[in-house]
This record gives C-alpha cells, structure tokens and sequence, in this order.
C-alpha cells in the first residue's frame, strides 16, 4: 500500500516559517534586541515603532526554500528543510488570530522567493489585501518588497502597508554581485526604494517610510562604504530607518567556514547611523582608520570630541540644542530635558545629567555646570 503524506497544519507550517525568518534581521531593534520564542514555537520580536513604543511583532516568511543563491542565506536554492509555505488566506487568518488574543502586535511579511519575483510578491499583497479587507486590521504591517517586482506591485505595497522596505544587503553592484548573483543593483533594488522614495516626497506615503539592510561583512566591504551609502540612502532615498547584520556563517551556505563578524562593528556601525540620522553629524565627520573600519576601542561620538578639543568644554546653561547632542553622552531626548530643566534654573552639578537620562560620567569631561568643570564634581561622587 503506498505511504500517504499528509500536508501539515497551519500551525506547523507557521512555526517553521516563524522560524525560517530569524535570519533576516532587519525589523529587530539594533543589537541588544533579541527574538523570543513564543507559543506554538512561533519567533516574537521585540520591534520599535517610529513613535518609540515597544510590541510584539509576528515576523514570518510567506513561504520558505528560495530560488535564489544568495551565498549568506540558509533559505538559498531551495534551502536545507522542507519548503513550507502558507496560502494568503491561512498565514492572514493565523495572523489575526494570534493578534485578537494579545499575542502579537503587528505583522513583518517577507517571503523566499518561488516560483518568481512576481508571483511570489502577488502571495505577499493577498495576504496583506485580505488583513486589511476581510478582516479589517488597521494595525502595523511591514512589507518586504521582492527584487523584482513590478512597478505596480510596490505601488499597492505602499496602498496596504504601514512600512515597506527593499534589503539593499551591501553598499554598491559590486559588492551585491559577491554575495547575491541573481539580483540586480540597480534594477531590482535600487528601482523599488527611488518610486518610494518620490512617493514620500510628493506625500502619497507618509506612513512609516521604507527602510533597508545590509548584511555586513558578506561581501568584503569596509564600514566608510557601508555608511557611505546609508547616508547617501537617508538622503536621496528617504529611509526611516537603515539596518546591520553582522555576517554570521551558517552550516550548508558557501560562508560556512568564515570568521564570523563581531557583534561589536555591529554595533558601532548603528552608533555612527544614529550621529547620521540623528545628531545632525555629517560622513566627513565619522571617523575611519585607514582601512574605512570604524575602531572598536572608543565609540564614534566620543571619538569625534576628542578630535576636536577645541569644541569643549561646552557649558550646558547656555548651549543650544546642537550643541548639546554633539556632546558624548547625551542623546536628542536628555539634550531636550536639560533645556526645559534649565529654564527652571541653573543647572550647577552633575545631578542634572543624572535627572536628564543623560550618560552623566560619559558627558561630565566635556562640560561644564556654571562655569565649573563637572569632571571635578564626578570624582567626589
């Protein structure tokens, strides 16, 4: 008698889809953020809205084993397990139930590609369609959008969703052709994030913006590219929000057998695109080794400062809002407080940095609190 094989459940093709779409992390939070494993074996992820807020996000690929031979990506030419996959109506209806019981907060869909760019990212839009149609969510949906997709299709990516984004994955066609020879630079990724980007600027997508990603390390590059083009991106494509993953070799992929890059150039590459994207600090101003790595010793805004001593010590009772983020140790939001904290009164001892959430023993050799220096105070502390 022939063996019958029977299709799996819902469940189990959304836990092995849950799980094929850890490896692409550019809806987590920057390099402290970590997945966890929820109900039903499903991946949350703890993801910050543009407001700030933390949720958890559902994130889940539409269908998993790709066509496509990205040398970096355990889901290339076919990938290693089973290929699951949900129709848009299943991985819509799961959805909405993991998000009526308190589970989820949001949705990011993104998709290995089978059976083509098109018909892959038509999957990708029904799911959407019917969330939003059928079964009236009005919450946060962030779309991948599809190498290769048509002009048409990102315009009604756009229409369904809350945030799209298309992985750039490395700085330039060179380097793109390393690691993914079946995409094209210009074509298929660059192409997608120019109709967004002119969307946004004529006003017709104003939600969360698109964002991107770069796997770093994959393809050979050094950090001055990879910010070279976030800045470029933040510029003349509008981003919300650039991305780092640092490369880590996974068994069966063609880096297998590579040095895995640190988790610290990581997280100096996300602290140099916060001065970028908001601290108001230019590229010229980032500084690089003569390789174009970013040093690991010091971060990049300390380092600026003690470029330019000739900046400090910057007394915090008179300077404005640029100059206040410019100083180690303290961001836009701490930078805000001491200017409301200070139209109370003066500002006389490190106490105030303390009250400001700012990094007060990072900031405290580069300022001064009424004239005094605030270093003096921190040793007495």
């Amino acid at each position: 008698m022939p063996l019958v094989r029977t299709a799996p459940s819902v469940e189990t093709s959304l836990a092995a889809l849950s799980r094929a779409a850890q490896h692409d992390m550019s809806c987590a939070c920057g390099p402290s953020q970590h997945r966890q494993r929820g109900d039903n074996g499903l991946w949350i992820y703890p993801a910050a809205l543009p407001s700030g807020q933390r949720v958890p996000m559902l994130k889940v690929l539409q269908a998993a084993g790709c066509e496509r031979s990205c040398i970096y990506c355990v889901e290339r030419c076919g990938g290693r397990g089973p290929a699951a996959s949900l129709a848009p109506d299943q991985l819509a209806t799961a959805f909405v139930d993991l998000h009526r019981s308190g589970r989820v907060f949001g949705l990011f869909l993104s998709s290995a590609i089978r059976g083509g760019a098109v018909a892959t990212m038509d999957r990708m839009l029904g799911t959407a369609e019917l969330l939003r149609k059928r079964h009236a969510f009005r919450g946060y949906i962030h779309l991948k959008m599809i190498p290769g997709s048509r002009p048409d299709q990102i315009e009604r990516a756009m229409a369904l969703a809350t945030r799209v984004s298309v992985n750039m994955e490395a700085p330039t066609a060179a380097h793109l052709a390393r690691i993914a020879p079946g995409k094209k630079f210009d074509e298929q990724i660059l192409a997608p994030m120019r109709q967004v980007a002119r969307a946004i600027e004529r006003g017709q997508f104003a939600r969360a913006g698109q964002t991107t990603q770069f796997v770093v390390g994959a393809a050979g590059e050094a950090d001055r590219e990879v910010m070279g083009a976030a800045a470029w991106g933040y510029r003349d494509l509008k981003l919300a929000r650039v991305y780092y993953s640092a490369m880590q070799p996974i068994a069966g992929t063609p880096v297998a057998d590579r040095t895995p890059i640190s988790f610290e150039r990581e997280h100096r590459l996300y602290q140099a695109d916060f001065l970028l994207r908001s601290y108001g600090f230019s590229l010229d101003e980032i500084h690089f080794d003569d390789a174009g790595a970013l040093p690991l010793h010091t971060d990049p805004k300390t380092l600026w400062a003690q470029k330019h001593p000739e900046r400090f010590p910057v007394e915090i009772n008179q300077a404005c809002l640029e100059d206040l983020v410019r100083i180690p140790g303290i961001g836009p939001r701490s930078a805000k407080r001491l200017l409301g904290m200070r139209r109370q009164h003066c500002l006389r001892d490190v106490g105030a940095l303390r009250a400001a959430g700012a990094s007060w023993k990072i900031a405290s050799p580069f300022v001064l609190l009424d004239g005094k220096p605030a270093e003096r105070q921190l040793r007495l502390c």
